[in-house]
């Protein structure tokens, strides 16, 4: 009895070893696994990039006719006896994007002389671009552009530029003299911004067979009151298209009738300008 009670103690000391060494495994294992939990969630939230954000939308996405965006009483008193009263448009493969018109005409007078006059409305418009930035901001470089092509025009003398008020949200007319054909230009081109589009105008006058050359002030405000009305005409694109809202439960109310798809504006609207035209003939008396 005495040699059997030390013996059964070391058998249940030995059969208490693995035991605690299983429990001791165990806690380590876990300790483990929530550490590497713990890591891979940490890895996830740190490699959640935030998202660029979105560049305003483009306030206009069409262009008014240009030959209609300047009334037709406009311009009788612009150009008397234009050769084309509707004007000619100029060439461009996406009107919602970049379009022109000009008119010129010859006043002949007799042996009084004649006067002529040349008129011409370009409209470029620019869309928002993730890349590129809001139609506004790429307007407004296109806006400072089109300012220092014209007060850089070859030929031109005196030239100067200030700006005009209450002409779209910005404006600038440059004036200019011009000697071509022998005679003595007036030029005023206006440049216009107004939202994401650029509105330029030029308007210029000389007088033939002895006739005075028009004076520059009356050449500016010809010019000035044909770029309102045609900055009028691009708001009023925007107008056309406000429809109603649409009746409860319809299922119209889910589509926007008045916008359409359009290319992006880019570039000047030069390459679709119609070019100076050649000195009209007078008649001789």
């Amino acid at each position: 009895m005495h040699r059997s009670a030390p013996r059964l103690s070391r058998i249940l000391a030995c059969a208490a070893v693995p035991v605690m060494l299983v429990a001791v495994g165990c806690s380590s294992d876990s300790d483990s696994d929530s550490k590497k939990n713990a890591g891979s969630s940490s890895s996830g939230t740190a490699s959640t990039k935030p998202s660029e954000p979105t560049v305003e939308a483009a306030r206009f996405d069409d262009l008014p006719d240009p030959c209609s965006s300047i009334a037709k009483k406009t311009i009788k008193d612009l150009v008397p006896e234009a050769k084309k009263k509707n004007g000619t448009a100029g060439r461009s493969n996406d009107l919602a994007a970049r379009s022109s018109c000009s008119w010129n005409g010859l006043d002949d007078k007799g042996v009084d002389g004649s006067q002529y006059r040349w008129l011409d409305v370009g409209f470029t418009r620019f869309d928002s671009d993730q890349s590129l930035g809001s139609g506004a901001k790429r307007a407004t470089a296109e806006y400072a552009k089109q300012v220092t092509k014209a007060k850089a025009s070859e030929g031109a003398e005196k030239v100067a530029a200030e700006p005009a008020a209450g002409i779209g949200e910005e404006a600038t007319v440059v004036t200019y003299g011009l000697s071509k054909t022998d005679e003595d230009f007036a030029y005023a081109t206006v440049v216009a911004r107004t939202g994401n589009v650029v509105v330029t105008l030029t308007y210029n006058g000389a007088g033939y067979a002895g006739a005075k050359t028009p004076s520059s002030a009356s050449i500016v405000k010809g010019a000035q009151k044909a770029a309102k009305e045609a900055v009028a005409a691009v708001g009023e694109t925007a107008d056309a298209k406000v429809t109603p809202p649409a009746k409860s439960g319809s299922d119209d109310s889910t589509k926007d009738a008045g916008k359409k798809d359009t290319a992006k504006g880019s570039g000047s609207s030069d390459s679709d300008s119609p070019k100076s035209t050649t000195k009209p003939k007078a008649k001789s008396s």
